[in-house]
């Protein structure tokens, strides 16, 4: 029996669909190209989006009328600000002042710069990490890959460094330095982040033109080893009347500190000379701040300071706030002759404060990265410098304590004196120091220090002429081995004496300004 005719009806198209559908796949899989003519893939794309509706002409002319009208409208901006700046004679003023500064950097050049507030970028570079004349001569000095650093020692010593053990350590090293170039980096200077730049911008202005302003402040733009530009300023003291202006301090600032805002109101306010400068990645400073960059960056700030403002080693003081004690550390080790060096509100290590704020489940990675990556090894760095150190400890500090602000026995500043004390003076700081250091330690105000100190009746006069008959005689390169044939009541007072001229309170928390009178110039025989 034939089928009936709406059946026929709707099964005929079907197959004739079938049948076109067959042949065009037939066809696309094996294209031909025509005749005396060059085919392209392109062709075969674009025959599939037009056969689909993807692509038609009445689809792509709107498009086009868009973004058309979109390039014009840039255009017409463009040309407009072009006009404008053209025609306003200040600007046409100060083209002719930064070309003119490119092509001569005089002093007065620089001042009449100064005046305008523009992209750092376009500032001409006033000091080259290789200016130096001894740095040119001699192959110690830096390379571009950047200078020296303290490497921490392999987790598993003695482990044969072989092709299968990089295998398996490949997933944990790429894991570590994706979270440190991410995550990491940003938690670790938050200042580097460029929307909190972009909301600090006006109070960074006002603090840079209150330097320029009022202080006669001096910006710089420094080309440190690795590429990067450093922004600095320079307060000279030197010609007034106050006799700590022969003195300069070099400011290192915070993870969201900047020297427009930063510590170096502390060391202006006492009468220094002051050179500030930003990390790298920071405001106009250029690059990430890494450690190597860190120190790259310090590296040529010093090196300012010495071969451009004139001033000799030993009339530098380095002074940091918090996450700063890297560089100074860096500094104090690398360059021994510079004169003290203070640490405000630092720490010895920064794993015990990575694992503070990371899941516990987390302990691996965090301390391979921090290892690897982010290694601020402040303790170990400073026990290479044999100057005098003064530590500043805040009583309510909130972030370098590991439990809560209230414990000061958790402040990784106290860590920082005890590994110091025990590298410099390892026999005062035997078993008996140690213990009443850390007892010394736990006061959290004046006068818990003085009961503690009165205690153990510690004699100051005899403390002294004990270190400086062993000075005499020894000379003064640490570690020392006084207190080796010392009674232990003899060590107890040593240790405390040298506890209390190391190291000062300052009750405050973490981001509290230093005031002037606090910033006093370390203890030294």
């Amino acid at each position: 029996v034939p089928p009936p005719a709406p059946f026929l009806s709707s099964l005929y198209p079907r197959l004739e669909f079938q049948n076109d559908f067959y042949r065009s796949c037939i066809r696309r899989s094996s294209p031909q190209p025509p005749p005396n003519l060059a085919w392209r893939p392109e062709s075969l794309y674009s025959e599939e989006l037009a056969g689909g509706g993807y692509l038609s002409l009445s689809k792509v002319v709107p498009f086009s009328h868009y973004a058309g009208t979109l390039l014009l409208l840039l255009a017409g901006v463009a040309c407009l600000r072009g006009i404008g700046r053209w025609t306003n004679p200040q600007y046409r003023q100060f083209i002719t002042i930064l070309e003119a500064t490119h092509r001569n950097q005089s002093s007065e050049n620089k001042r009449q710069l100064a005046n305008y507030n523009f992209d750092f970028r376009s500032w001409p570079v006033d000091f080259h990490w290789e200016e130096p004349s001894s740095r040119k001569e001699s192959r110690g000095g830096p390379s571009r890959q950047g200078v020296a650093l303290l490497r921490p020692e392999p987790l598993h010593r003695g482990t044969a460094d072989t092709l299968l053990n990089r295998v398996k350590k490949l997933p944990c090293q790429i894991t570590s330095y994706l979270v440190a170039h991410t995550l990491g980096r940003r938690m670790l200077y938050p200042g580097s982040v460029y929307l909190l730049q972009k909301a600090l911008m006006p109070v960074l202005l006002q603090g840079q033109a209150r330097l320029v302003e009022e202080c006669n402040g001096r910006r710089a733009k420094l080309l440190a080893c690795d590429g990067n530009e450093i922004d600095t300023m320079f307060v000279d003291r030197r010609g007034t009347a106050e006799p700590q202006g022969q003195k300069l301090v070099i400011c290192c600032e915070g993870n969201a500190g900047f020297y427009e805002v930063g510590c170096v109101s502390t060391p202006l306010e006492a009468g220094y000379s002051v050179l500030g400068w930003n990390h790298p990645g920071f405001a106009g400073s250029t690059g990430v701040p890494f450690p190597q960059n860190e120190a790259n960056a310090m590296d040529v700030v010093v090196q300012f300071a010495i071969h451009r403002l004139g001033f000799q080693p030993q009339d530098i003081i380095i002074y940091a706030w918090s996450i700063g004690g890297f560089t100074a550390t860096w500094a104090a080790m690398s360059y021994p002759d510079v004169s003290a060096v203070i640490l405000d509100a630092s720490f010895d290590d920064l794993v015990p404060l990575a694992l503070k704020v990371m899941p516990d489940s987390w302990r691996g990675l965090v301390t391979r990265t921090v290892r690897q990556h982010l290694n601020l090894n402040n303790a170990e760095q400073l026990c290479r410098y044999q100057g005098p150190v003064l530590l500043i400890r805040r009583t309510k500090d909130e972030i370098i304590t590991t439990t809560v602000p209230e414990d000061i026995m958790s402040n990784r500043g106290n860590d920082l004196l005890l590994k110091l004390l025990q590298h410099r003076y390892p026999r005062v700081m035997a078993e008996e120091g140690l213990r009443v250091v850390r007892q010394w330690l736990e006061a959290s105000s004046q006068l818990e220090e003085a009961s503690i100190y009165s205690q153990w009746e510690v004699e100051e006069d005899w403390c002294l002429s004990v270190l400086r008959s062993y000075q005499a005689e020894h000379g003064p390169d640490f570690p020392w081995s006084v207190g080796e044939d010392m009674s232990a009541d003899g060590r107890r007072q040593l240790a405390l004496f040298l506890a209390r001229k190391h190291l000062h309170n300052f009750e405050a928390t973490h981001c509290t300004p230093l005031p002037a009178q606090n910033f006093q110039m370390p203890w030294h025989l």
